[in-house]
């Protein structure tokens, strides 16, 4: 994730280098800026992870939608390009699917992102209970990368993956929960809890 900063980084360093030397220094500083800008947004935070039976917040961002579906509660979660963008898992348990799929880009605020955009599903179920969430690609991120795979083990806040550039991400909670956000609050990858169970 950082890695990823860190290699643009240098290429934009590397590409102000060369303008700078072939032509004047002032032509080289938009390239040292994206540089610095490339730093700033693959930034990687320590974060305190909750204790105890609840579900933590897979993104940062800000809560646009809290809503019932079925039996399920979908809460849906919109990073703008000035949020970090490393997703964390918001339970711990197994995973039991990692389900890519294709789309559109629409803008990720928009309700459409849901169902219409390109976007990486994953399922965790643990302690008797089952959380899907989605990376969901926005207007400008065009690449979702996810470092698990079906039967890995992931604890809760633990990291697996990031979404590059403005996105969304959405999650399915079941009943035993209890949603402890509401529209318009923002939230922290692995610090904030979502929700907390009901049963436990």
């Amino acid at each position: 994730m950082v890695a990823d900063g860190i290699y643009y980084a240098l290429a934009l360093t590397a590409g102000g280098a060369l303008v700078s030397w072939l032509t004047r220094p002032v032509f080289g500083l938009p390239l040292f800026i994206l540089a610095l800008f490339c730093l700033w947004f693959f930034r990687d935070p320590e974060r305190v992870i909750p204790s105890g039976p609840v579900a933590v917040s897979p993104a940062d961002g800000k809560v646009v939608l809290v809503r019932p579906e079925g039996d399920l509660t979908r809460v849906s979660i919109f990073l703008n390009i000035f949020d970090v963008h490393v997703n964390r898992a918001p339970i711990a348990g197994r995973v039991t699917e990692v389900r890519y799929r294709p789309g559109k880009f629409l803008v990720a605020s928009r309700e459409e992102a849901t169902s219409d955009n390109e976007q990486n599903v994953m399922t965790v179920e643990g302690d008797g209970t089952r959380v899907v969430f989605s990376q969901i690609a926005g207007l400008i991120a065009r690449r979702i990368v996810c470092y698990k795979r079906p039967g890995d083990a992931v604890r809760t806040g633990e990291r697996i993956g990031l979404i590059k550039f403005g996105s969304r991400m959405d999650v399915l909670l079941g009943p035993e929960w209890k949603i402890e956000v509401r529209p318009g609050q923002r939230v922290e990858a692995g610090a904030s809890v979502l929700a907390r169970r009901r049963d436990r």
